[in-house]
């Protein structure tokens, strides 16, 4: 494990030191950290009881619950399982041998369509090699076909790609539509090139048509300026849309600024910086923020709204985020408590990389210790359900 580790490492600075040579440098404003409040460590959490559900996944990325119960696994080597209702037993549901995963990329995101019931559809995206051996990505639909399913179509192709960097998070907004993240590929200024989908926020149909409402005609570019996204939620009281996005990590390239991990709320057209601008500046140009982390890594992933509060997984930060937000004055945070951490990037369980609501309605998250980058627990990797009694 520690020889894959270190192999691992070396190919991701040996991919930043060649961005580094032939990418132009970024020399981005820092701002400040938006938020007022502290973060709050929280290693036991009053009135909330865990316990591990399901045992010995690898690499999860995105977890879903069926209607009927069942949940769907995606993990990142390529392959969905199926844990049926009413137990923690794991079943292979499907597999996909065309995802290529290299470090970051493979099977990442994973969503139901709103009309799942009707349609049985299933969207995923990942990561392979097309006909040009170049890595990129594509988003696909599935049809469900009970204890496994078939891939119907390819919706959205040609997403730019690379080992790392490369986002992966989909899901559909409360308009029907299908929402697509995507990363920089640690070459920077893509994020400001409307031309191009790498670094953006997509919105497409679930047919894969861009929407005549979109901001920028003729593209499915929703917003654009985020360095590496991760996670989608929509607030259900007021239908505000956030995102998760990790921050920079020091590199060269990227101007050897580091951490200034975000939670930001979305807006349509909206430029969000990156990377002429990191953490809250303030400039009227560009979306700042709700939260960032300046003083070490909290790389958020997959988050979902419970009970009024935005909750994000963590992954280097080892921790499950809950955001207090204020309605009334613009999204405020008022408060950040980080689950299960006891200081910065030290969890108990780990990494986490999704998390979202079941249908008893408890929360149930995905470690992600598996991926080589935090040292392995019993029977990694694993879900975690959280149920809040108090």
């Amino acid at each position: 494990m520690k020889y894959n580790l270190c192999l691992m490492w070396c190919l991701i600075f040996g991919i930043k030191a060649i961005a580094q040579e032939s990418i132009r440098i970024a020399h981005p404003i820092v701002g400040e950290v938006p938020q007022k409040v502290t973060d709050e460590y929280r290693p036991v959490v009053e009135g909330v009881k865990t316990s591990v559900w399901v045992e010995n996944l690898t690499i999860p990325w995105s977890l879903k619950f069926l209607p009927n119960g069942d949940a769907l696994v995606s993990q990142r080597p390529g392959s969905i399982v199926r844990i049926p209702s009413g137990t923690n037993s794991k079943e292979t549901y499907l597999e996909l041998p065309e995802v290529t995963h290299e470090v970051d990329a493979g099977l990442m995101g994973m969503d139901l369509h709103p009309e799942f019931g009707k349609n049985g559809w299933i969207y995923v995206m990942y990561a392979y090699r097309n006909v040009s051996s170049e890595l990129t990505c594509k988003v696909v639909r599935l049809i469900h076909k009970g204890n496994t399913a078939v891939v119907d179509k390819v919706v959205l192709d040609d997403i730019p790609a690379y080992a790392i960097h490369l986002g992966g998070r989909i899901a559909f907004g409360p308009d029907g539509m299908l929402y697509i993240g995507t990363g920089d590929l640690a070459n920077p200024y893509i994020a400001q090139d409307l031309t191009s989908l790498a670094s953006k926020i997509l919105r497409i149909t679930p047919e894969g048509s861009i929407p005549s409402d979109n901001p920028f005609p003729n593209s499915p570019v929703f917003s654009y300026g985020h360095r590496v996204v991760q996670g989608f939620a929509w607030d259900p009281e007021t239908g505000a849309f956030f995102n998760s996005e990790h921050g920079p990590s020091g590199a060269e390239v990227e101007g050897s600024v580091r951490y200034r991990d975000e939670i930001n709320l979305v807006k349509k057209g909206g430029n969000h910086g990156w990377p002429l601008v990191v953490g809250a500046p303030k400039i009227p140009d560009y979306q700042d923020p709700i939260a960032c982390w300046n003083l070490a890594a909290v790389p958020p992933g997959g988050m979902v709204f419970h009970d009024g509060d935005l909750f994000v997984a963590s992954l280097g930060g080892q921790s499950i985020l809950r955001l207090v937000l204020d309605r009334n004055n613009n999204f405020e945070v008022k408060k950040i408590e980080r689950w299960f951490s006891y200081a910065p990037s030290r969890g108990i369980y780990g990494r986490f990389r999704d998390i979202t609501v079941g249908p008893d309605g408890h929360l149930y998250a995905i470690t992600s210790n598996t991926d080589g980058r935090a040292p392995l627990q019993l029977n990694d990797d694993r879900i975690i359900k959280i149920e809040i009694t108090k």
